[in-house]
Protein backbone atom coordinates (compact mmCIF):
# COMPACT_ATOMS: atom_id res chain seq x y z
CA UNK A 1 0.00 0.00 0.00
CA UNK A 2 1.38 3.35 -0.18
CA UNK A 3 2.37 6.17 1.95
CA UNK A 4 1.16 9.53 2.80
CA UNK A 5 2.46 12.69 3.83
CA UNK A 6 0.14 15.44 5.11
CA UNK A 7 0.43 18.88 5.74
CA UNK A 8 -1.65 21.75 6.78
CA UNK A 9 -0.47 25.36 6.85
CA UNK A 10 -1.39 29.17 7.02
CA UNK A 11 -0.99 31.02 4.08
CA UNK A 12 -1.45 34.86 3.74
CA UNK A 13 -4.41 35.23 1.87
CA UNK A 14 -3.05 37.57 -0.60
CA UNK A 15 0.00 35.20 -1.11
CA UNK A 16 -2.17 32.93 -2.92
CA UNK A 17 -0.34 33.00 -6.34
CA UNK A 18 3.06 33.06 -5.14
CA UNK A 19 2.08 29.80 -2.98
CA UNK A 20 0.89 28.63 -6.31
CA UNK A 21 4.12 29.35 -8.04
CA UNK A 22 6.05 27.84 -4.74
CA UNK A 23 3.92 24.79 -5.18
CA UNK A 24 4.49 24.17 -8.99
CA UNK A 25 7.95 24.18 -8.74
CA UNK A 26 8.23 22.41 -5.83
CA UNK A 27 6.02 19.55 -6.06
CA UNK A 28 7.52 19.22 -9.62
CA UNK A 29 10.79 18.48 -7.58
CA UNK A 30 8.56 15.71 -5.42
CA UNK A 31 7.05 13.90 -8.33
CA UNK A 32 10.23 14.15 -10.23
CA UNK A 33 12.18 12.27 -7.19
CA UNK A 34 8.96 9.54 -6.60
CA UNK A 35 5.84 10.71 -5.64
CA UNK A 36 2.68 9.52 -7.60
CA UNK A 37 1.06 12.25 -6.46
CA UNK A 38 0.49 16.07 -4.62
CA UNK A 39 -1.88 17.90 -4.03
CA UNK A 40 -2.90 21.84 -2.72
CA UNK A 41 -5.91 22.70 -1.02
CA UNK A 42 -6.77 26.20 -0.66
CA UNK A 43 -9.55 26.24 2.07
CA UNK A 44 -12.97 26.74 0.97
CA UNK A 45 -15.35 25.51 3.18
CA UNK A 46 -13.15 25.38 6.97
CA UNK A 47 -15.32 25.65 9.61
CA UNK A 48 -14.19 27.70 13.32
CA UNK A 49 -14.57 24.82 15.79
CA UNK A 50 -15.57 25.26 19.62
CA UNK A 51 -12.65 23.50 20.86
CA UNK A 52 -10.34 23.01 17.73
CA UNK A 53 -9.98 23.30 14.14
CA UNK A 54 -7.53 23.99 11.22
CA UNK A 55 -7.29 27.67 12.14
CA UNK A 56 -5.66 27.15 15.61
CA UNK A 57 -3.46 23.76 14.65
CA UNK A 58 -1.20 26.28 12.72
CA UNK A 59 -2.25 29.77 14.40
CA UNK A 60 -3.58 31.15 11.33
CA UNK A 61 -4.94 35.05 11.40
CA UNK A 62 -7.05 36.42 9.51
CA UNK A 63 -5.57 37.65 6.76
CA UNK A 64 -4.21 33.88 6.18
CA UNK A 65 -6.49 30.75 4.40
CA UNK A 66 -5.39 27.38 5.48
CA UNK A 67 -4.33 25.16 3.18
CA UNK A 68 -4.03 21.23 3.60
CA UNK A 69 -1.96 19.53 0.93
CA UNK A 70 -0.89 15.88 0.67
CA UNK A 71 1.62 13.85 -1.28
CA UNK A 72 1.17 9.66 -2.34
CA UNK A 73 4.30 7.89 -2.28
CA UNK A 74 4.31 4.60 -4.02
CA UNK A 75 6.23 3.10 0.00
CA UNK A 76 7.67 4.72 2.73
CA UNK A 77 11.03 3.93 1.60
CA UNK A 78 10.36 5.56 -1.65
CA UNK A 79 9.41 8.53 0.16
CA UNK A 80 12.12 8.62 2.60
CA UNK A 81 14.43 8.54 -0.51
CA UNK A 82 13.07 11.36 -2.36
CA UNK A 83 12.52 13.16 0.72
CA UNK A 84 16.03 13.27 1.41
CA UNK A 85 16.92 13.80 -2.33
CA UNK A 86 14.35 17.25 -1.93
CA UNK A 87 16.43 18.33 0.73
CA UNK A 88 19.67 17.97 -0.53
CA UNK A 89 18.65 19.80 -4.18
CA UNK A 90 19.72 23.11 -4.16
CA UNK A 91 16.68 24.09 -6.22
CA UNK A 92 15.05 24.26 -3.00
CA UNK A 93 16.92 27.00 -1.93
CA UNK A 94 15.46 29.50 -4.80
CA UNK A 95 11.89 28.89 -4.01
CA UNK A 96 11.39 30.14 -0.42
CA UNK A 97 7.95 29.74 1.33
CA UNK A 98 5.38 32.31 1.10
CA UNK A 99 4.44 31.75 4.50
CA UNK A 100 5.63 30.31 7.80
CA UNK A 101 6.64 27.47 7.82
CA UNK A 102 7.41 27.37 11.67
CA UNK A 103 3.39 27.13 11.68
CA UNK A 104 3.08 24.50 9.29
CA UNK A 105 2.16 21.00 10.96
CA UNK A 106 2.99 17.85 8.96
CA UNK A 107 4.04 13.93 9.17
CA UNK A 108 4.14 11.31 7.63
CA UNK A 109 0.89 8.73 7.81
CA UNK A 110 0.58 4.57 6.50
CA UNK A 111 -2.87 3.97 4.94
CA UNK A 112 -5.18 1.27 7.15
CA UNK A 113 -7.87 1.47 4.42
CA UNK A 114 -8.68 2.74 1.04
CA UNK A 115 -12.18 2.89 -0.45
CA UNK A 116 -12.65 3.69 -4.26
CA UNK A 117 -16.10 4.01 -5.83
Amino acid sequence: MSYVDGFVMAVPTANREKFLTHAREGDALIIEFGALRVVECWGDDVPHGKQTDFFRSVEAREDETVVFSWIEWPDKATRDAGMKKMMEDPRMADNPMPFDGKRMIFGGFAPILDLQG
